[in-house]
């Protein structure tokens, strides 16, 4: 049986024993037998029989219920363990099962409202780490303790050529842990989980809140200026189209604070030049569809120029898409010919990072947080935690320097002769 079943002698009996295992369970049986021989004979047909009665379990009746059986036996014997009886078991639900009827539903019911690799990731969480792990486990056997296995688990299962282990990274464990309680949610929703239990992470310490990688004013100046020069004069002749697009794309993201998701699906019909009532000024209207749904976006003067020349530049239709196709690779490009891939942090910069600087430059100018933040298609407590805390404007120094006007009064009081002298000369130990 390729060492499935172990055949072995207990103290105080004259007859061989049997064990093995089966979905993760140990059984054991006496085999009745005292010859050894006819004792491995006697725990081949008892394994067979537990076997096929744990296969029966969800076999349904009718006159093909035997061979299913048999199916299912040979299937086990073969090694492929993932078809038989690990959806339902007599005494529960395994993870598996509900991780089934969780994909089901989060397919359906976000259909045409989720970007469609949102239920790919999700599926791609259970099948390369959740379910190799906690497939076969009833949901009511995973406790906080077991999640806590898995996490050291995945911290330690993986090691590179030296040896040390390959941590994830803390974010990949996150949406693990996240993908985990959808899958116990479902169970419980069905009746198959009695409470949740507890997924929170111990000994964790405060998370560090970094501010997004941004551009200042000094390093964006030297990232415009070359952009432009790139534009004037490409590295190839060839090039020239793709570098004064790139340039102006700059530009426009820059001052309008666009993500990139939402800056690729703006055609030219989503544009509109027009003059600012407050101010009198010409400024951009951005019809903005993106992961926040539809909103506006009003831009800084400073991205109309750009704007006009992308669209004499290129004489592109109302419904084809405005920001070019190969702005990463541009971008990286840029980036590592100025040494600005990363800032002090050592966080990256990307494209994302026209949209932090355009916030930074805002708060630092002393814009209406609230008013930047609803440009912005964000919230203000995502400002204030990301980008807020490292701009200096937005510490008022006149409010923290107070300082408590001296007492005069009691000042000539105390410098009147017959006062104790040391008293007199610590006026503040009144």
């Amino acid at each position: 049986m390729d060492g499935r079943v172990q055949v072995y002698s207990r103290p105080n009996t004259p007859y061989w024993w049997c064990c093995a295992s089966i979905s993760g369970k140990q059984r054991r049986a006496s085999t009745g037998e005292v010859d050894l021989s006819l004792a491995k004979v006697s725990a081949r047909n008892w394994y067979l029989r537990e076997l096929g009665a744990y296969v029966a379990k969800d076999v349904p009746d009718g006159p093909s219920a035997r061979e299913a059986q048999l199916d299912g036996i040979g299937k086990f014997l073969s090694g492929d363990f993932t078809q038989i009886n690990t959806r339902r078991r007599k005494d529960g639900v395994t993870f598996r099962h509900a991780a089934d009827q969780f994909l089901k539903e989060v397919e359906a019911l976000t259909e045409g409202e989720r970007n469609p690799k949102y239920v790919y990731y999700k599926e791609m969480y259970l099948n390369v780490h959740l379910l190799p792990y906690l497939g076969d486990k009833l949901v009511t056997e995973i406790t906080p303790g077991v999640v806590q296995d898995y996490r050291v688990h995945r911290m330690t299962s993986r090691v590179n050529a030296a040896g040390e282990a390959k941590r994830p990274a803390r974010s990949t464990i996150h949406q693990e842990i996240v993908t985990l309680r959808q899958v116990l949610k479902t169970a419980s929703r069905h009746g198959w989980l009695p409470y949740l239990p507890d997924l929170s992470t111990p000994y964790k310490a405060s998370g560090k809140v970094g501010h997004r990688a941004w551009f200042s004013p000094e390093e964006w100046k030297q990232f415009y200026e070359h952009t432009r020069k790139r534009a004037k004069f490409p590295p190839k002749e060839r090039w020239r189209k793709e570098c004064e697009d790139f340039h102006d794309i700059c530009l426009i993201m820059v001052n309008t604070g666009l993500r990139p998701d939402e800056a690729k699906r703006i055609e030219f019909r989503d544009v509109a030049i027009v003059t600012d009532e407050a101010t009198g000024e010409r400024i951009l209207e951005i019809a903005v569809r993106g992961k926040r749904g539809t909103g506006w976006c009003k831009s800084m003067p400073g991205a109309v120029l750009p704007y006009k020349r992308l669209c004499e530049r290129n004489n592109y239709s109302a419904k084809e898409l405005v920001f070019a196709k190969r702005m990463r690779e541009l971008m990286n490009a840029v980036l590592d010919e100025l040494d600005l891939k990363k800032d002090r942090e050592g966080n990256p910069r990307t494209t994302y990072s026209f949209r932090h600087t355009y916030i930074s430059m805002r708060l630092s100018e002393g814009a209406d947080i609230y008013q930047v933040a609803k440009n912005c298609r964000t919230s203000v407590e995502m400002i204030e935690k990301h980008y807020a805390i490292h701009i200096k404007n937005m510490i008022d120094a006149r409010a923290i320097n107070v300082r408590r006007p001296k007492n005069t009064a009691k000042l000539k009081k105390s410098s009147r002769p017959g006062k104790n002298k040391s008293e007199a000369s610590h006026p503040d130990s009144l």
